[in-house]
């Protein structure tokens, strides 16, 4: 025991030194660096020009966070950016300068991260570092609870487009324009100074502050020296708030904002202030194509280091004639449809940054190039979401100065634009294309018994006598048909209607117009036409207006340009009772044809809702054809027999007949269609067989397969069927008969 006792008095005895030796070597191996550079806030107090920046950091209460360890960019202002900074804002000194403002210049300048100037251009996507793409960076800096002009309600910005992600603060950024990054994306001294005016570009520039000194290590981060103290930017929506030359549009700006009470910021505002204000969050339409007031750049993440959104923002004269424009009809935005306040606002916004060098031909969010140039641009400023351009002249957007913007902006024409809407508005809002548009009021749409229903969601459709509503597909096939019959083929512009002609529409459909008199083939049947009573000129096109004439004893359309309920047969027959001199002999080879069904007077081999055109020779050409034996009847004399009993005549009268229209298309002495067309007759094989068609305006050859060459005759052609255009031709066209 005694001999244990001793040992364990020696051990004892030893272990203070033993203890002591371990604690010597552990503060030695985890001792600072004696190279080691010193935090953010002791280099700037070795470096002596920092001490009103030092000053604002110690009222800012942000002295230990910059002393101790962290990973920080620090755009640090030195003595002589604050004097001009006190000077230029009538302040006597440092100790003037609140904490709250002092609070603003340090934490604007302190990004998240650290960053050499190399570094800096470099986008942190979430797969990797891209060079050279980015131009801006997160700050610590963040509006919380604000307040409006005219308004108590406590607001906070939303951080998403449409949107409000709890959690993220909404942070500002801030701007930096570094030669590797212009060079990478094609930009210049010109573009910077375009934003800064009378601010030199030095290669190195923090918005418009000038870094004097950069890559100042620091054990918790980088400092980059700059010469001029830089204030949190404004976002879009505070800078249009704020000026007063943008009142206008703020005004309609905000129209399309609401309030949204959130809970959650209520309770974190009361910890921080102690006021039971309710908090609300202040967000933008979906519909618009960014939210002004959001500092993630799309969806938040890293994106705002390489993107910004683009306002252009006309000056309150501008804007009050514009929508004199837009409201002529209406009086206020409240009575026109909302669609017409958004497309105003979105004509003016850009999901892009777009840089003044590449204005002129940048896409706006409608995917219209601008109607404005840089000479219009009277303001300019990079903001912390994106850039601002204030104009003395408004972005027009297509839907206001095409054919479309008729109906549009028109409440008389509410039913055609929700058809247009749905068929056809993003063809004829294309500036660049032409078309003529015949107006549809929404008095005429039910004087045709067509309507829309809103319960259903879907149109509507009555016939005689007018008891039962049809609501079904049906309906709407009907009402589009008769809508793209209103409207003409890409690049056809009919100035004037004074003359004759016969116009390709839409679907494909034909119309005539006579002396400012049109018709579609529905009109032919009624026996009434439309008469054009005024025009509009727009940037792609003609606008008419008309109305409706009926003769004594014909039946109404509604005022449209309607289609043919009847059977190509039907017509047929009609051209031949009411010249049978020159299409009476075809009719009366079809009708006592094989192809013929009396019953419904159509035509076997022809299919509903298909395209044709008819070829009809004229009774003299039928009896030079009967002479030369390619159809039945007397040789020598050139009476047609039409009703020949042998199985080979009735095969040429087949053959002729189906020879003589052509398959699934529609052509007219218009200069438009020329080739080969099929015909609806087949050879031995099964394949169609062919006419040629050399088309001009106001004249058409046609050459069959024996190259033989007939003509259409004008002044009995362009005949309107259903889907179809009837012509007189001088000669037949044969086809091994």
């Amino acid at each position: 025991m005694n001999r244990i006792l001793r040992i364990s008095s020696g051990f004892v005895f030893l272990l203070p030194f033993l203890t002591g030796c371990v604690k010597k070597d552990f503060k030695e191996f985890y001792a600072r660096p004696d190279n080691l550079a010193q935090p953010i806030y002791q280099q700037l107090v070795a470096r002596k020009n920092f001490t009103s920046l030092l000053a604002c950091i110690d009222k800012a209460k942000y002295k230990e966070i910059l002393s101790n360890a962290g990973y920080w960019t620090f755009f640090a202002p030195n003595d002589a950016a604050f004097q001009n900074y006190l000077t230029a804002y009538g302040i006597n000194s440092i100790a003037a300068i609140d904490s709250v403002t002092a609070r603003k210049i340090v934490t604007y300048s302190l990004v998240y991260n650290a960053f050499r100037k190399d570094q800096l251009p470099n986008y942190q996507s979430s797969s990797g570092v891209i060079p050279n793409q980015a131009f801006k960076r997160k700050t610590v800096y963040y509006d919380f609870v604000q307040t409006e002009s005219g308004s108590a309600r406590k607001i906070v910005a939303s951080n998403r487009n449409g949107s409000f992600v709890a959690g993220d603060n909404n942070n500002k950024s801030i701007p930096y324009f570094i030669d590797s990054y212009l060079n990478a994306k094609g930009l210049s001294a010109t573009d910077y100074n375009f934003l800064y005016p009378g601010i030199t570009y030095t290669g190195f520039n923090v918005a418009d502050a000038t870094v004097v000194n950069s890559d100042i290590v620091a054990e918790n981060g980088i400092i980059h020296e700059i010469d001029k103290v830089v204030l949190p930017l404004l976002s879009i929506e505070q800078y249009i708030a704020s000026n007063p030359d943008y009142s206008e549009f703020n005004i309609l700006l905000n129209k399309r904002a609401s309030y949204v009470s959130n809970a959650d910021l209520t309770h974190r505002y009361k910890v921080l202030t102690g006021y039971t204000d309710s908090v609300w969050v202040k967000l933008y339409s979906s519909t618009l194509g960014f939210s002004p007031n959001n500092e993630n750049y799309i969806n938040g993440g890293t994106d705002s280091q390489i993107g910004g959104y683009t306002f252009v923002v006309p000056k309150n004269q501008e804007v009050k004639d514009y929508t004199k424009y837009l409201l002529a009809n209406f009086g206020t935005f409240e009575a026109a449809p909302p669609e017409v306040l958004t497309d105003f606002i979105n004509a003016h916004m850009w999901t892009s940054q777009v840089w003044p060098s590449r204005f002129n031909n940048s896409p706006n969010f409608q995917g219209e190039v601008p109607t404005i140039t840089t000479d219009n641009i009277v303001d300019s400023k990079q903001l912390s979401n994106g850039i601002f351009y204030g104009t003395n002249k408004v972005q027009e957007a297509n839907v206001f100065r095409t054919i479309y913007s008729k109906p549009y902006l028109d409440p008389r024409f509410m039913l055609m634009t929700r058809g247009l809407n749905a068929e056809l508005k993003y063809s004829i809002i294309n500036a660049h294309v032409k078309y003529t548009m015949f107006m549809m009021s929404d008095v005429s749409i039910n004087a045709a018994h067509y309507g829309w229903s809103s319960e259903r969601n879907s149109w509507s459709y009555s016939v005689a006598p007018f008891t039962t509503v049809d609501y079904s597909t049906n309906a709407r096939d009907r009402f589009y048909r008769i809508l793209q019959t209103s409207v003409t083929q890409p690049t056809i512009d009919l100035t004037d209607l004074s003359g004759q002609g016969i116009v390709e529409m839409y679907n494909g459909e034909y119309i005539k117009y006579d002396n400012n008199k049109i018709y579609a083939s529905g009109n032919f049947d009624a026996g009434n036409y439309l008469v054009k009573d005024s025009s509009k000129t727009l940037i792609n096109g003609t606008v008419y207006y008309t109305h409706e004439v009926v003769p004594a004893g014909k039946l109404s359309t509604g005022g449209l340009l309607t289609f043919s309920e009847n059977q190509i047969g039907y017509h047929i027959n009609a051209l031949a009772a009411a010249d049978p001199a020159n299409f009476g002999s075809f009719n009366s080879y079809l009708i006592n044809s094989s192809i013929w069904t009396a019953a419904t007077l159509s035509i076997i081999g022809t299919t509903a809702g298909s395209f044709y055109t008819i070829l009809i020779p004229t009774n003299a050409a039928i009896v030079n054809a009967v002479k030369q034996g390619w159809l039945p009847g007397d040789i020598a004399t050139g009476v047609p027999n039409f009703k020949p009993t042998l199985a080979l005549d009735k095969d040429k009268v087949v053959r002729f007949l189906t020879y003589h229209i052509l398959n699934k298309y529609t052509v007219v002495p218009d200069g438009v269609k020329s080739g080969a067309f099929a015909t609806l007759l087949a050879n031995s094989n099964g394949d169609p067989t062919y006419i040629t068609v050399i088309n001009q305006l106001n004249s058409m050859e046609l050459r069959d397969a024996f190259n033989n060459s007939a003509m259409v005759v004008l002044s009995k052609s362009n005949n309107l069927s259903n889907r179809t255009v009837i012509h007189s031709i001088n000669k037949v066209l044969k086809y091994q008969y």
